[in-house]
């Protein structure tokens, strides 16, 4: 009977010990778990976000010009097109390529003129011969009027003289003129460039056969370009001669040109007119390119911020104005004209509003902000 007592009270001991020492395992993995917490710091209540240090700056008022953007293609002011004047006839010499700059009166190219030559020559002759004729014959009606007159010659053998003097120099006549298309013929075997310019197309090739209407070169003449502005027909009334237009190349460069003209009519299609811009010389632009710009209709006061101070997001743009000391506001503004790092502000923006200059893309509306002392406006 003791043995049976002991046995239960041995194994119910056992078990006890087992559940004690699951009991302290349990616990320490729940006091060691990597995410684990005291109750009291669970408790606490979340640490306020840290203010963001930020830049302040004011509205300036500045006078600026009022302009007017524009599209539009860079083109020749005019252009020239340049052919041989004779046809048939074997190009020998191309003496110009595309770019360079020529004279009035430069040779571009140059045709055969072993024919044309031969047939000057033959001129020449037929003009030489026809001249002694037209001499004798001449000579002759002289001699008749004062035998005549004298008494040996008959009015009608007079008058066969006089004849023969007026078909011989009509003769001559007719033979210069021969001489002087051959000449003229002589002179176009050069093709010459008609004004100053810059070539800017060559199709002439040494060898090839020059044809009728046949375009051998393209030339801007004087080398002027212009710039063909498409402006909004309720636009167009602001745009006169005269007045400044600033051109922005594709590479970022800018060109200041003068309107020269405005057109007359308006494209029914897509009810723009065109604006035609005198440009100076400049590398920055070509003919054939595509560019941007804008007209200077005048001047105006625009209120003002740095670039830095304006937000974009969600394809609107906004500032944020400090309130009281610490706070800041998500203003939602419209903007207008641009010069350098500055932007005009047409709404939302009021005169001595201080507004977040440097920092503003890292805020959100009602944020706390630390004003850096340094920045203050």
């Amino acid at each position: 009977m003791s043995e049976k007592t002991s046995g239960l009270l041995g194994g119910r001991k056992s078990r006890l010990l087992v559940l004690a020492a699951l009991g302290v395992v349990g616990m320490a993995f729940v006091l060691l778990r990597p995410d684990a917490s005291p109750p009291d710091e669970a408790a606490r209540p979340p640490a306020a976000r840290p203010a963001l240090t930020v830049g302040l700056t004011l509205p300036q008022t500045l006078d600026w010009p009022k302009l007017l953007a524009a599209n539009g293609n860079v083109v020749a002011w005019q252009e020239a097109v340049i052919g041989a004047e004779i046809a048939n006839y074997r190009i020998t010499e191309v003496r110009v390529q595309v770019g360079d700059v020529v004279r009035k009166g430069q040779v571009l190219a140059r045709i055969a003129n072993d024919t044309v030559a031969s047939e000057l020559a033959e001129a020449k002759a037929a003009v030489a011969e026809l001249e002694a004729s037209a001499g004798e014959a001449k000579a002759n009606a002289e001699r008749a009027r004062e035998l005549r007159e004298k008494g040996f010659y008959s009015s009608q053998l007079n008058t066969q003289y006089q004849t023969a003097l007026h078909t011989a120099q009509a003769r001559l006549a007719a033979g210069q003129a021969r001489l002087q298309s051959a000449q003229l013929k002589m002179d176009k075997t050069g093709v010459l460039a008609p004004d100053d310019g810059v070539i800017s197309a060559r199709n002439a090739t040494v060898g090839s056969l020059t044809q009728s209407g046949q375009e051998l070169f393209r030339l801007i003449r004087g080398g002027r370009l212009e710039w063909r502005a498409e402006v909004p027909s309720a636009d167009l009334g602001q745009v006169k001669p005269g007045i400044a237009a600033v051109l922005t190349a594709p590479g970022g460069e800018t060109v200041k040109g003068t309107v020269r003209a405005v057109a007359p009519s308006i494209d029914p299609q897509t009810r723009n007119g065109l604006v035609y811009v005198d440009l100076p010389p400049s590398p920055a632009v070509r003919a054939g390119m595509f560019a941007r710009g804008a007209f200077e209709l005048g001047r105006a006061p625009a209120l003002t911020l740095p670039q830095s101070a304006i937000v974009l997001r969600e394809g609107f743009a906004y500032l944020f104005r400090l309130e009281g000391e610490d706070r800041v506001a998500q203003v939602k503004v419209m903007l207008d004209r641009r010069s350098g790092d500055r932007v005009e502000v047409v709404s939302g923006l009021q005169p001595g509003m201080r507004v977040v200059e440097s920092g503003a893309g890292f805020l959100a509306d009602g944020d706390a902000v630390k004003v850096a002392p340094d920045a203050k406006p």
